[in-house]
């Protein structure tokens, strides 16, 4: 099993950097970055992160193509691969609504979009001078100068069915947006159904169990640092989560209400304790530890300990690297 580690770069350039070299020296073996408009720009982290690091995989966990046309993601991705040493990936998906929505840009035909826009990154990667008209995106000749050091993975993020099947049918692996052992069965079986429809073979698909986390002694503490988080994901659950977890869609719907107008802190109020349970791997080590271990039974070959890591997260990083040493 893999491990990767989420920083959002909310945190000063500096202090993002030091968090990248304690994540490397922790072991892991990817560092993904947040990308959104409002914090500190992905690429611009990244490549300080390449310099910081020396064998941690680097990318964006994940940029959109509403906001960033594949062409220019296919140039910033190239030039993060020379950079690092050839360490980079990319993770890709459509990208948060409600952020979205605060710059006037309409969250539409997501599937589709994030489909086309991948099939504009890897022609471009790939050298081809591309010729391409879609639904959504149109290139007219369109080639980079320069080739990355080695073949970039790319990965989908999401938990939708169609998103999730989509991963299957044409990525190198998918960012499940889940902590819940049974979402991310859930998201397993729809990469197989996307794989099965595209006759892919999946044994060397990367299925990565993106789980918000939060890692302190005092539980109570590490489960209230997930709490925004936690609203996020729960804005986007699908349906059949809400149902099994029998988690209210009236608040569900008011989270989605508060997120849209901006108002991180109403939607965190919002949050109840069952949908931290459902959403987040939160309290003391050990709860971690057990999920890790239940996920490799189910065949998860990465686990990502996504934002927030903790409410102090150079100490939740201690103690995550004895789990990641002994597995």
């Amino acid at each position: 099993m893999k491990f990767g580690a989420e920083i959002v770069p909310y945190y000063s350039p500096k202090k993002l950097r030091e968090l990248g070299d304690k994540i490397e020296e922790a072991k892991f073996d990817y560092l993904w970055v947040s990308d959104h408009y409002h914090n500190r720009y992905v690429h611009s982290i990244l490549a300080q992160l390449s310099d910081a690091t020396e064998k941690i995989q680097l990318g964006p966990g994940v940029t959109n193509p509403y906001l960033i046309h594949p062409s220019v993601t296919a140039a910033a991705i190239a030039t993060l691969d020379e950079l690092s040493g050839g360490r980079a990936t990319l993770g890709i998906s459509a990208g948060d609504p409600s952020y979205l929505h605060s710059v006037g840009i309409e969250h539409k035909k997501p599937i589709t979009t994030v489909g086309e826009a991948i099939r504009i990154i890897r022609g471009l990667l790939d050298g081809e001078k591309l010729d391409f008209s879609g639904k959504i995106f149109t290139c007219n000749g369109a080639k980079l100068a320069f080739s990355p050091l080695h073949d970039i993975p790319i990965y989908i993020g999401g938990r939708s069915e169609q998103m999730m099947k989509l991963a299957g049918e044409i990525a190198d692996g998918a960012l499940f947006n889940a902590a819940h052992p049974r979402d991310l069965e859930e998201c397993t079986e729809n990469v197989e159904k996307g794989a099965k429809r595209n006759n892919r073979n999946l044994e060397k698909f990367d299925k990565v169990a993106y789980m918000i986390t939060s890692i302190d002694e005092n539980e109570e503490k590490a489960r209230d640092r997930a709490r925004t988080v936690t609203s996020f994901v729960a804005a986007s659950a699908p349906k059949s989560t809400l149902e099994r977890e029998k988690l209210s869609e009236e608040r569900i719907k008011n989270i989605q209400i508060h997120l849209t107008a901006g108002d991180t802190k109403k939607a965190r109020e919002e949050v109840s304790e069952r949908m931290i349970d459902v959403f987040s791997v939160s309290g003391t080590i050990d709860k971690l530890e057990n999920r890790i271990e239940k996920l490799r039974k189910m065949g998860i070959s990465q686990v990502v300990i996504g934002s927030p890591i903790g409410p102090e997260p150079d100490s939740a990083i201690d103690k995550i690297k004895k789990i990641i040493v002994s597995v």
